[in-house]
């Protein structure tokens, strides 16, 4: 019987033989320009308060936000994503933190911006859930539901807000019909031209946002079925891209990253502008409780669960990681 390694060139495991091998051949890379870190910033605390949900995550102070950018933009990641949670005796049904130049996430991104400059993209979160007392992602009519419209002329306003207190790029998530195009028209129209926007394309209803509502303070009651997407589908995320694109969306987003790299990996073949994925917070909670309890690996399962997102097609991942990992690239 001739042996199997008799075959000239028939061993792939020749090219896994070392770390130095299988670091040279590797097809998929992460660098730290990948990565970009979501932050929060809360009003009214004088100390970095740590998320429950989410250990080694912090609800910010205004100076240790600052901090944080600097620590990220020192380790080479390409941006930061601010989310602002007001006092809660500033929520209303309309969300007007969300609008106020005075509000903390304006006030953030303005301290943010005079840190960091252009070294860093400051991105920002463009969405009514943290600012509302009824912690929907949009203003809601007589019976309850969503309003559409009335809430694309709040986003609207958000937009020009937010670029004024010096967004390089805003992230609209609530997944309203038409967001992309009012918000490009209401940069244009007051002069933000060259603000770029990130289209949270593809937002599915997930169980993994859960620790995230702790992070954001959130008063939602309920879910938000009726305008995120269902789980089961993949057409409709296709049709959702194709609409944020002819809208103007400069980059999209898959969210959440990791339950979602078929969806992923569809997007990132379908379109030639830059593709972004956010491990969210249920996805970073499951790795850092399992390790905790010993049963996995952290750094292994970290870098691991952030290659899997790479290899299925983002250019960028947004991560609670970013700034650790991009240390050790």
């Amino acid at each position: 019987m001739t042996k199997y390694g008799s075959f000239p060139g028939a061993r792939p495991r020749r090219l896994r033989t070392t770390p130095a091998m299988r670091r040279m051949v590797a097809e998929t890379r992460l660098h730290p320009a990948d990565l970009i870190l979501p932050a929060f910033v809360r009003e009214g605390i004088s100390d970095p308060v740590e998320i429950g949900a989410m250990p080694g995550v912090y609800q910010h102070t205004r100076d240790s936000l600052k901090k944080a950018a600097v620590e990220a933009m020192e380790a080479g990641v390409a941006g930061i994503m601010l989310f602002g949670v007001p006092e809660e005796s500033k929520k209303d049904a309309v969300g007007t933190a969300g609008t106020d130049p005075d509000g903390i996430l304006q006030v953030a991104l303005r301290d943010v911006r005079a840190e960091v400059g252009d070294d860093l993209i400051v991105m920002s979160d463009l969405c009514l859930d943290e600012t509302t007392d009824h912690g929907h992602c949009g203003v809601l009519d007589a019976e309850g539901r969503v309003d559409n419209d009335a809430t694309l002329e709040r986003y609207a306003e958000m937009a020009q807000v937010q670029a004024d207190a010096g967004a390089h790029v805003v992230g609209p998530s609530g997944m309203m019909d038409g967001q992309i195009g009012v918000i490009r028209d209401a940069l244009d129209q007051v002069g933000h031209e060259d603000v770029a926007i990130l289209a949270y394309t593809v937002k599915y209803s997930s169980a993994f946002f859960g620790p995230f509502r702790e992070a954001v303070g959130s008063s939602l009651k309920g879910d938000r079925k009726t305008y995120q997407q269902d789980p089961a589908n993949t057409r409709e995320s296709l049709r959702e891209l194709a609409l944020d694109l002819e809208e103007g969306a400069d980059m999209v987003m898959v969210k959440p990253a990791g339950p979602y790299l078929d969806i992923l990996a569809k997007v990132a073949d379908a379109v030639d502008v830059p593709v972004a994925a956010y491990q969210i917070s249920g996805e970073y909670s499951m790795i850092e409780a399992a390790a905790q309890r010993g049963w996995i690996d952290r750094d292994q399962a970290i870098m691991e669960s952030l290659t899997g997102i790479r290899r299925a097609g983002a250019n960028m991942i947004l991560t609670y990681w970013a700034t650790e990992v991009a240390r050790k690239l």
